[in-house]
C-alpha cells in the first residue's frame, strides 16, 4: 500500500492541487459549493492541504491560523466515504493539528455538518465538544462548530463558549 503523503494546495502552485482540494471539499460538503476563485481566496488566508494516496486524492484539510484570545484555530479534516476508517483521517488530522500548533494555536476548533455523521463521530473520537449549531442564510442543515477539550489543571475537561462566535462557513 502506498503512503499517505500531504501537498499543500497554495494559489501559487500547481494547479491540480487547489482542483483536487475544491473536489474534495464540495464533496463533503455539498451545501457549500466552493468555486475556484473561492478556493484561491481562501488559500491565501488559510493553510489548505490535500491527502494523496500514490496519484490519488483521498482528503483535503483547512487550517485557519489562530485568531482572538486565546489563539484559537480552526482545524478541518476531510476524508472521501470510499477511503475512512483506514487511518488516513487521523493522519490528515494530526498534520493539520501539527500546522495549527506551530502557526501558535491555544485553543483548537473544528467544524463539520451536521448531515455528515461520519464526520461528527470522527471529531467527537479525537476529542472536540460540541459548541454552538447554525444555519448559514439560505441553508436548511446546520453546521456543528466544535472544540478540543483541553485538561484544566484539575483534571475535567475545559468546554468553555468559542471566544469569538461561529467562525463563519466552514473552508
Amino acid at each position: 500500500m502506498s503512503e499517505l503523503r500531504f501537498e499543500a494546495a497554495a494559489p501559487d502552485g500547481p494547479a491540480a492541487l487547489p482542483a483536487d482540494w475544491r473536489r474534495i471539499h464540495n464533496l463533503i460538503i455539498p451545501t457549500a459549493p466552493l468555486s475556484a476563485a473561492d478556493v484561491r481566496e481562501r488559500a491565501g488566508r488559510n493553510r489548505l492541504v490535500v491527502a494523496y494516496l500514490g496519484a490519488t486524492a483521498v482528503g483535503c484539510s483547512t487550517v485557519r491560523p489562530p485568531a482572538g484570545n486565546p489563539a484559537a484555530a480552526t482545524v478541518i479534516a476531510r476524508i472521501l466515504p470510499e477511503f475512512r476508517r483506514r487511518g488516513h483521517g487521523h493522519r490528515l488530522y494530526q498534520h493539520a493539528l501539527a500546522t495549527a500548533r506551530e502557526m501558535g494555536a491555544d485553543e483548537i476548533d473544528t467544524v463539520v455538518l451536521a448531515a455528515n455523521a461520519d464526520g461528527l463521530i470522527f471529531a467527537r473520537h479525537h476529542g472536540f465538544v460540541e459548541i454552538e449549531r447554525y444555519v448559514l442564510p439560505g441553508d436548511t442543515i446546520p453546521f456543528v462548530d466544535l472544540r478540543l477539550a483541553v485538561k484544566k489543571p484539575d483534571g475535567g475537561p475545559d468546554r468553555g463558549p468559542h471566544p469569538a462566535g461561529p467562525p463563519g462557513p466552514p473552508g
